[in-house]
């Protein structure tokens, strides 16, 4: 099986910084897209950033300029280093994998536990 662990969300006032790891573990064939979604109360879930295998990246407008997705293939590992964060960011973040693994050579989506952001005004 494949394991996610979310870490580095916290509390932080409005113009600051924080950067959201996702590590992967497990039965890991490859990864191939990786994601960051969040949840705001009260909204649907949002697709925030995306990178591919290649490295390609797709943000929502919301964000570009401000948030950066990166991922270190050797680590499993995928970041959203977060800049300029305004209270509307304020939602719990979820990392998703598309995992391809060791046991059935298929793509499987994986979800981390969440991370809650919040930021101050």
């Amino acid at each position: 099986q494949v394991q996610l662990v979310e870490s580095g969300g916290g509390l932080v006032q409005a113009g600051g910084s924080l950067t959201l790891s996702c590590a992967a573990s497990g039965s890991i064939n490859s990864i191939n897209a990786m994601n960051w979604y969040r949840t705001a109360p009260g909204q649907q879930r949002e697709l925030v950033a995306a990178i591919s295998s290649g490295g390609s990246t797709n943000y929502a407008d919301s964000v570009k300029g401000r948030f950066t997705i990166s991922r270190d293939n050797a680590k499993n590992t995928v970041y959203l280093q977060m800049n300029s964060l305004k209270p509307e960011d304020t939602a719990v973040y979820y990392c998703n994998l598309k995992v391809v693994t060791t046991t059935v050579l298929y793509e499987y989506d994986y979800w981390g536990q969440g991370t809650q952001v919040t930021v101050s005004s």
